[in-house]
């Protein structure tokens, strides 16, 4: 009888050794699969034009960790820390349809601005303009907006990651 319970207890032990050992692997792989950028690839350029120079950066290696943790941080985000103009928020019954005239008003007028409607609970419904980096980029395009929209303005928010090649082009 203990000669059988002591076998059943070493499969027991062999079978959570094997479970340990199996999410040790998966988990190494999915480590190993993480993508890392270093310094010299976020910008390197592949300009051809005449009189176009080749930059060398030399860094600390840290600071590629520095780097890739931000960009991580960023991807769980879903986007990066920034601002947006916020041309609408109320609570009101007919929030949801004055929210997409409004919307609808500030597209057919601003066409280079990408716009935002969202929900946010208890009952606010927002739009909320453009992806900006800084308030300082923000502010020209506010200047803009509040001669049609007088109660814009700028609010901290997730932005979508800004095309930062867009005005060399």
């Amino acid at each position: 009888m203990s000669l059988q319970m002591s076998s059943k207890s070493n499969i027991e032990i062999m079978g959570r050794k094997f479970l340990i050992l199996f999410f040790l692997f998966i988990s190494a792989g999915f480590c190993a699969a993480q993508h890392s950028a270093s310094t010299a690839d976020l910008f390197r350029d592949n300009d051809t034009r005449y009189g176009a120079g080749e930059l060398n950066i030399s860094h600390d290696p840290r600071i590629d960790t520095l780097i890739n943790r931000y960009i991580l941080y960023n991807m769980k985000l879903g986007g990066m820390e920034g601002y947006r103009i916020q041309i609408y928020n109320s609570s009101e019954k007919n929030a949801r349809e004055e929210a997409g005239k409004i919307r609808a008003e500030f597209i057919t007028k601003f066409t280079d601005i990408e716009s935002y409607l969202t929900f946010d609970k208890p009952s606010y419904y927002k739009i909320r303009v453009g992806d900006y980096r800084s308030r300082i980029e923000g502010t020209r395009d506010l200047m803009l907006i509040r001669k049609v929209f007088p109660d814009a303005i700028l609010v901290p928010d997730i932005i979508n990651f800004p095309e930062l090649n867009k005005h060399h082009q």
